[in-house]
């Protein structure tokens, strides 16, 4: 009785990691795309409502009716946003724009940090962001990063770099390090193969990474960084 018991509880297990490996990329990717529609949404929803109230059809009153009115909303108005600023005209009223924003203290802050994080996450591989490797959070253990800029130590003139790191499954959150260009490793990664193993934790990426290239400005000895808090 007791080989049958061991037995079914094998086949139990067995089959349920099978279950969560088969499910587990599904589950990511609806919460990635509920995160999105959800954020969609939200953006479009006050319009909707407003509409609703205007023209008081029952149909209007269903709320998953208008979530879906609320995205298409959306997209419409990103859809026209980005097709106005493609153009010559469209692009010197947002340069317009960027210039007004930057004269608001807090605001120019905020703004600019914001669009230069996306900037960098659309960057592509021939720019000067790019996808590298640093020890964090401890010595030994590597961490997918972007280098977004470099700079140099005022005391020492050491070359340092600026990294960001965005967390797995959840890259809007994120880690901003800056730390010797000894220190870093360029890999071969393009930052859509970066995305995308951060956005379904490893399960989707390249069979080979670049992982033991000689640091960044390194000339052949680099002394192990010490654990980063």
């Amino acid at each position: 009785m007791k080989p049958v018991f061991v037995h079914t509880l094998r086949s139990l297990q067995r089959n349920i990691l099978a279950g969560i490996i088969t499910i587990g990329p599904l589950f990511v990717t609806y919460l990635i795309f509920s995160f999105l529609l959800g954020s969609l949404a939200k953006a479009g929803l006050p319009v909707v409502q407003l509409f609703a109230e205007d023209f008081p059809q029952a149909w209007l009153s269903h709320p998953w009716l208008q979530s879906v009115l609320a995205v298409l909303l959306t997209l419409v108005v990103l859809y026209v946003v980005g097709r106005v600023t493609s153009l010559v005209i469209g692009r010197q009223a947002f340069d317009l724009f960027e210039a007004a924003l930057e004269r608001l203290p807090f605001v120019a802050k905020v703004y600019t940090s914001v669009r230069q994080l996306l900037d960098t996450m659309m960057a592509k591989k021939d720019t000067s962001q790019r996808v590298v490797l640093i020890d964090f959070p401890i010595a030994g253990q590597k961490s997918i990063g972007f280098l977004t800029r470099t700079m140099n130590d005022s005391t020492t003139g050491e070359a340092l770099g600026a990294v960001l790191l965005p967390n797995a499954i959840n890259p809007t959150s994120a880690f901003l390090q800056v730390l010797p260009l000894d220190w870093i490793t360029e890999t071969d990664l393009t930052m859509e193969q970066a995305m995308s193993m951060l956005l379904t934790g490893g399960a989707v990426g390249p069979d080979t990474i670049r992982y033991s290239k000689p640091a960044l400005g390194a000339d052949g000895g680099v002394t192990p960084p010490v654990p980063l808090a």
